[in-house]
This record gives C-alpha cells, structure tokens and sequence, in this order.
C-alpha cells in the first residue's frame, strides 16, 4: 500500500499540470465555439499529416513528389504516435482527430508524471520542484504537448527511458526496453538518445575503461545490449521501408523533396546560424531562430555548472551526462536538419532540449544545502517572472495555433 501511496502522487502532480494545460488551451485561448469544437481546434498542421497515416496507411511513389501533398507522398513522419493512436481508433471506434488528442494528452500526464517520479527519486524538494515544472510549463512551445503533435509521446518515451534504464529490478529493463523502442520509433533523433544507458556507464565505470578493450564485454555489454533493443524502433521503421519501397531512407527522400531537409552539419559551429536579437511575436521563424541561440546558451552554461571546480559535483553525475548528451544529440541534430530553412520549428525542436536541462539542472541543484532566505527569495522572484513571461508569449502562440495560424 506504500508503495502505492508513493506513486499516486507524482501520478497526481501529472495529471494536474496536464489538465492545468489543457484548461489553458481550450478554455481560455481557444476560439469562441462549443467546447467539443474548442477542443478540437488543438488538431492543426502536422497533425493532418498523423490522420492522414491513421486513415491510408503510408502511402508514396518512389522517387516522393517535390512538393507537401498528403495524398501521395505521406512518409515524412515516423510510425510511434500514428500507429497508437490507430491502435485506439479501431479499439474504441473513437474519430481520427479526437484519438490523436487523446493519445497525446495521455502521454504528456506520463511525461509529467515521469518528470515528478525522478524527483521523487532524488528528494528534489518541493520548492525546486515547482519552480521545475514552472520553467517548463512556461516555455512558449510546451503547449505543443497537448496538442495533436508527436511532443508528448517522444518526451514522455524519453523519460521513462532515462527512468528505467536507470532503475534496478526484474522489471526495469523490461519497461526501458518498451520507452526505448517506443522513443527511435516516434522521432529520428531517439536513434541516438538510445545511447543513454552506454553514455551513463561509460561515466559510472570511469574513462579509462575505455582504454581497456578487453574490458569493454564486461563493463559496457548490457548498457550496450539496451542501447542496439531500444534503437529497434527505428531500425524496424527502416526495414519496412526498405522491404515495401526499396529505400530504408524513404523517409530521409521524403523530408528532402517535400519539405527542402538537406542537413547541414557544421550549422552549430556557424557564427551566422545564431541569432541576438528579440524575436518579433508575430513572426515564428525569428522566434525559432531566437530559440536556437538560446539553446545553445543553456547547453553551455550546464557545461560551465559541470566543470568549474568551486561549483561541480560528482553525485548523480552519471545520470545527468546521460541526459546532458541526450538534450545535446536533439539540439545538434534539430539544428543540422532545420539550418537550410531559416530554423523553422526550431522552437517546438528545442522545447525538448529546454525539459531536460531544467530535469538534469534539478538534479544538480538538489546536493546544495539551502541558500539564505533573500537568496532563495531572488530565485523564486526570478523564476516567477520568467515563467509569467513565458506564459504570456506561449499564450500568444496558443491563441494563434487554435485559429490555425503556423507558429512553430
């Protein structure tokens, strides 16, 4: 019953941000309709392209036409997100456009409730907790998490992955295998979040296990094993490409003949690629472009957090490079993909990014003793205003999407 009692509440603590943000969304941005046709207005752009998948089935000519048109070249989203939810369509008789909904809402409470299980996990404390899920739930794309988008469901796979890879028992590898799989098969990036478990031992084990190659069977042999079963998601995706179309990277062509993807790989390292200045509000590209930037900031100041001497730590430094390389791997290759067209999306891409830093930043937060009364007095202050902020233009966003207009 303990045990019980101990999950319900990070359960709970999902399941009231979940709501909190869907009651945002519908009942207050939306437009002016019946509710059903409030809620309904959370199904825009991509997710088309799902009811499209849901409905045919996924359907191309070889080579994939120049040009976005559903109808004849629908293979430029990966399988997870479709496939659940046609697996609740066809169960429950339930429309195309409410099941995706559906699915996506469920897994950002198990996104959510992922979120306040690490915390619970390492006694992150309430205070820090809150202002946490604040800065997270603030940012301008994280009502793409209750929209009919695939955010959710590679979040929440990611999460659980990281949770269980992590944990010990009969059951844990089993269930990170199930995220796992679930995570390469919903996004193209989760391939390389996949080396979570690998990147999370070699830090344990130390690196000169690495120079140790005799070793590596041992010491790297079943973080390995877990990182090859959870890239199977992808890897399957490829193989049904390959067997039905002749091209495991159809879903590559298809990116690059209807949407103009042609990666580019130095674009981090291009001082050109970032950008200073505030996004307007009504224009989407700056604002992602702006997101990049502020991407990359993140990233270097939790590097900076790791390896100043006066402020570093070692406990729980294994788990927090396993999150630090996964939210690097999605900025990295979110940028690459996106450079060639302005950054576009680059602020629902780096949405991801932002989650897991705050994750990882309260992993690290939660070995300090309490600061003095102002100071802590300063941060809530600074995260109060920060996240008013982030609501303020998300809300902007939301009143926006629900109309149909492009935002991220």
């Amino acid at each position: 019953m303990t045990r019980v009692q101990s999950l319900l509440k990070p359960l709970l603590a999902g399941l009231a941000v979940t709501l909190l943000q869907l009651a945002m969304a519908v009942a207050l941005l939306a437009p002016e309709e019946p509710i059903s046709d409030r809620y309904s207005t959370l199904v825009q752009h991509d997710s088309y392209w799902f009811m499209n998948i849901i409905d045919r089935g996924y359907q191309t000519i070889v080579p994939p036409i120049d040009h976005k048109v559903m109808e004849v070249s629908n293979v430029a989203f990966f399988p997870a997100y479709p496939a659940i939810a046609g697996l609740f369509r066809y169960a429950f008789n339930i429309h195309t456009a409410t099941v995706l909904l559906i699915i996506a809402q469920l897994a950002a409470w198990g996104f959510w409730s992922y979120f306040f299980l690490f915390c619970k996990r390492w006694n992150v404390s309430p205070a820090l907790q809150i202002c946490g899920a604040l800065l997270i739930v603030a940012h301008p794309a994280a009502f793409f998490l209750v929209a009919g988008y695939s955010e959710s469901l590679f979040l929440m796979a990611l999460l659980g992955f990281i949770y269980w890879s992590a944990a010990e028992g009969k059951w844990a590898k089993f269930w990170a295998a199930v995220h796992g799989v679930s995570m390469s098969a919903t996004r193209i990036v989760g391939i390389v979040c996949a080396a979570f478990p690998l990147v999370r031992s070699v830090v344990q084990t130390g690196w000169r296990g690495l120079v140790e190659p005799r070793k590596w069977f041992r010491e790297y042999g079943p973080a390995l094993g877990m990182t090859l079963i959870a890239a199977c998601g992808a890897i399957g995706f490829f193989v049904y490409c390959q067997l039905r179309w002749g091209h495991w990277d159809i879903y590559m062509l298809t990116q690059a003949a209807g949407w103009g993807i042609v990666p580019d790989y130095l674009a981090v390292f291009k001082p050109s690629s970032y950008r200073w200045l505030v996004p307007a509000l009504n224009d989407p590209t700056e604002a992602s472009q702006m997101s990049m930037t502020v991407g990359a900031l993140l990233l270097v100041g939790i590097a900076l957090c790791q390896l100043v001497p006066t402020i570093r730590r070692r406990v729980g430094l294994p788990v927090r490079a396993g999150i630090y390389f996964c939210a690097a791997a999605i900025y990295y290759l979110s940028v690459s993909g996106v450079a060639c067209v302005d950054m576009e999306s680059m602020l629902r891409y780096e949405f991801a990014v932002h989650a897991l830093i705050v994750l990882a930043f309260l992993n690290f937060l939660r070995q300090f003793r309490a600061p003095p009364v102002f100071v802590r007095a300063f941060a809530i202050a600074a995260v109060a205003l920060v996240s008013a902020a982030g609501l303020c233009v998300q809300g902007w966003y939301v009143w926006n999407f629900t109309r149909g207009n492009w935002v991220a």
